[in-house]
């Protein structure tokens, strides 16, 4: 039978599953901003575990150097007011 033992004031204790799982503690969850689903990557050290928050970010989403310098120019001249509806684009085109 497992006995609980009193951790240092900084440590906190969490639990390996049966499906090794490991439970972190909701306080360093809240600390570290994390939540079901996101990311940790695990490092392996001389005296233990380093569990470290990841943040995944899909290559499709990154913009380019020219494409924000074309949303730049776009939302300038959208605050200048030098836009007009696409319906009437669409009209001028003939479709």
């Amino acid at each position: 039978m497992a006995t609980k033992t009193a951790a240092p004031p900084h440590e906190q204790i969490g639990r390996v599953g049966q499906r090794c799982q490991v439970v972190i503690p909701r306080e360093m969850l809240e600390n570290l901003n994390l939540r079901a689903g996101d990311l940790v990557a695990f490092a392996k050290r001389a005296n233990g575990v380093l569990i470290t928050p990841k943040r995944a970010v899909d290559p499709d989403d990154v913009v380019t150097p020219g494409e924000a310098l074309r949303l730049r120019r776009s939302l300038k001249q959208t605050r200048a007011g030098k836009t007009r509806p696409w319906s009437q684009i669409k009209h001028e085109m003939g479709l």
